[in-house]
């Protein structure tokens, strides 16, 4: 195997001539250069894998060696190393891609384990994780849904089956799972694809707007109405209306939306003529609307018009197969928008982002990518990018359920319950085991059932019990 080559310059300071040693004795081949010219010449004739260059070169300074050695190779690690501190200085080499800025005096074997992981960069290049399919500049800003998990694969099905069709659609999931991509999808595969389409986030809007904002209202029909005013619903005529957190609409205006749904008619606010509309609607939510039905917060008739077709998007954890893809996608979009030369993510970060828990979702995950790129030095992002603190520890806590048995799951049940089970004996709690076992017992169902979309008879199958148990349980637990 040949050795790594590096090159220093200005081998005149004791610093790099003492690093100079301490590199050889370590089998890296070291070229030395004592102006920038020479650095240069150095550099076209022996194609380094990595460069160290003081501020103070003679004839050329470290910094404009640094300018033209990126311009030739972007992706080669370079080191600044400067006499003393200065901030200006240190931003202004970062922006120009250096791996590093070090002041003297510095600490050898510091330095040594910084130009080691510099190279773990160089190395890791060569078998980064990146899907091709997915790395095209082309498609970075595009309603793009990333995932080939069989989770993912399902969610593709239907929307197949379903685009085309005129029903209603009803997406449920947590935040940050992308809802609103999947709409996007269905419309983009629809016969109204070419008509309009139009988002409108239900929790944003304040409760007295939001009746305006979708049907719009008629001059004075409120104070601060100065003028007639077109609403979402009349604005899509023909197209399809994306109704975002659903269940945060007031129950006067799913009233109206019900009477849409139902009829295509609906008036403007303070208005007194029927406006006939031909519009599709997708709506969403991170709620359980069947728990906001029985709290009397949603109306039932609106859920079932709804639920005609319904989609249960999975959140991340549940398919952690699609994390390096997605990671990919994110590292390729804010890549671009950053314009860093970042080619990759090591196998070592990949496997804490795939073992983490993510409760943002993807939302989550793209923050964490696009911080990671601010972060990374080198061409390629190593754990000591990722910004979430504990992301490292969640991921050695967490159980795999490969190959898990009856014990790791009591052990898991065990962290959970055992709190629980204290507060309950100080104060007193009766009959407290039937209370956790039917709690469990229920949450297992109704997670089960989302997973499925309310098929039975996959339920069923996934839980070991016969249709008619799952229907009792189902109606002693009123899911």
């Amino acid at each position: 195997m040949s050795k790594k080559r590096i090159i220093l310059g200005n081998y005149q300071i004791d610093a790099l001539k003492h690093l100079g040693s301490a590199l050889e004795s370590k089998s890296y081949e070291v070229l030395m250069a004592n102006s920038g010219p020479d650095v240069l010449e150095l550099f076209d004739e022996n194609l380094p894998d990595l460069v160290v260059l003081d501020t103070s070169l003679p004839e050329k300074g470290g910094v404009e060696v640094l300018k033209i050695i990126k311009e030739k190779a972007p992706n080669l690690p370079v080191m600044i190393v400067a006499g003393q501190v200065s901030t200006n200085a240190a931003i202004e080499t970062m922006k120009l891609g250096a791996y590093d800025y070090i002041t003297q005096p510095f600490d050898i074997p510091k330095i040594l384990e910084i130009i080691k992981t510099a190279m773990s960069s160089q190395v890791m290049n060569k078998s980064i994780a990146i899907n091709p399919a997915v790395m095209s500049d082309e498609i970075y800003d595009t309603d793009t849904i990333i995932g080939n998990s069989r989770e993912m694969m399902e969610i593709y099905k239907m929307i197949g089956q379903v685009a085309q069709s005129d029903a209603p659609v009803l997406i449920q999931g947590e935040s940050g799972t992308g809802k609103e991509l999947i709409a996007r999808a269905i419309y983009h595969h629809s016969l109204r694809k070419n008509k309009p389409f139009l988002a409108v986030n239900c929790a944003a809007i304040p409760e007295q707007l939001l009746e305006s904002e979708l049907f719009g209202h008629e001059k004075g029909s409120f104070t601060g109405a100065l003028s007639k005013k077109i609403g979402k619903f009349e604005q899509c005529h023909s197209g399809t209306v994306f109704l975002d957190e659903i269940g945060d609409m007031s129950l006067s205006a799913q009233s109206k939306v019900l009477r849409v749904l139902q009829d295509q008619v609906f008036e403007r606010v303070g208005g007194q003529d029927s406006i006939k509309v031909d519009v599709r609607v997708i709506a969403a939510t991170n709620k359980s609307l069947v728990q906001a039905v029985k709290e009397g917060q949603f109306r039932v008739d609106l859920f079932y018009r709804l639920k005609v077709i319904s989609f249960y998007l999975p959140s991340l954890r549940e398919r952690p197969e699609d994390i390096p893809l997605l990671a990919d996608y994110f590292l390729l979009k804010y890549r671009h928008k950053l314009k860093k030369i970042i080619n990759g993510i090591s196998h070592q970060a990949l496997m804490i982002l795939s073992q983490y828990h993510w409760p943002g979702n993807i939302r989550e995950l793209e923050n964490v990518i696009q911080s990671a790129i601010v972060l990374c030095k080198g061409d390629v992002i190593l754990p000591e990018h990722l910004p979430i603190g504990d992301m490292t520890q969640s991921s050695k806590q967490r159980i795999s359920t490969s190959g898990a048995d009856v014990e790791d799951f009591a052990l898991m049940f065990e962290e959970i319950i055992s709190p629980i089970m204290d507060q309950m004996a100080k104060s007193n709690e009766e009959n407290w085991a039937a209370q956790l076992t039917d709690g469990m017992e229920k949450a297992l169902l109704k997670l089960t059932l989302q997973r499925v979309n309310g098929n039975q008879v996959k339920a069923s199958k996934l839980l070991g019990i016969s249709r008619n148990t799952l229907r009792s349980k189902i109606e002693k637990f009123g899911l």
